[in-house]
């Protein structure tokens, strides 16, 4: 799960029409993006990482602001799971054959909306995201924590989250029990720019 997770879906998402008085932002497949999950067991500890994320944001105004203006904002992102390289390439044979089973479930999907935006000291935004995400072909709601910062006439954003594996049926092999752990960390970076 944690793998399908941290997979970033590489699919050309087309987002909706911008209403009057809101932004769309893409993800930038050209930025430095990155999805990475960990996995600590008591045994071994390992990750796996892919930049195959894509997107977007149609952020309520015109920039994101601390309070209630940003509420409402509506996210949608997809990573290519096939794409996970843990480093080892029959682990991730296995891993994307036997546990994500990505040629049936190729994305791990999360859609959205922006419930809270609190500015930091550090210029920053706090953002909270309440929503879905798919995994495995199985959906699961799930509040996303973030920081975003300006980047440009865009924003960069960075989530740390947990995921656990049996919560969307991912069944670890008793061979890989002691090497998987139920609970991955979910290390996910990306850039949004205006669209058009």
């Amino acid at each position: 799960m944690a793998l399908g997770a941290s997979a970033l879906a590489v699919v050309v998402v087309v987002g909706p029409v911008a209403a009057q008085g809101h932004q769309e932002y893409d993800v930038d497949t050209s930025a430095k993006n990155e999805v990475r999950f960990t996995s600590s067991a008591q045994v071994l500890t390992f990750d796996g990482v892919t930049n195959r994320i894509d997107g977007y944001v149609l952020l309520s105004g015109r920039r994101l602001r601390a309070g209630s203006d940003s509420a409402g904002t509506r996210l949608h992102l997809e990573v290519d799971l096939g794409s996970l390289d843990t480093g080892v390439g029959m682990r991730n044979r296995h891993m994307r054959d036997d546990y994500l089973e990505v040629k049936k479930y190729p994305y791990a999907v999360y859609t959205g909306v922006i419930e809270r935006v609190e500015a930091t000291d550090s210029g920053a935004y706090r953002v909270t995201a309440a929503g879905t995400m798919e995994i495995h072909g199985v959906k699961k709601r799930m509040e996303v924590p973030c920081e975003v910062t300006e980047a440009g006439p865009g924003y960069r954003a960075h989530c740390l989250f947990h995921v656990r594996l049996p919560d969307f049926r991912i069944e670890i092999p008793k061979l890989m029990f002691l090497k998987l752990s139920d609970d991955i960390a979910l290390d996910v970076a990306f850039t949004a720019a205006p669209a058009g």
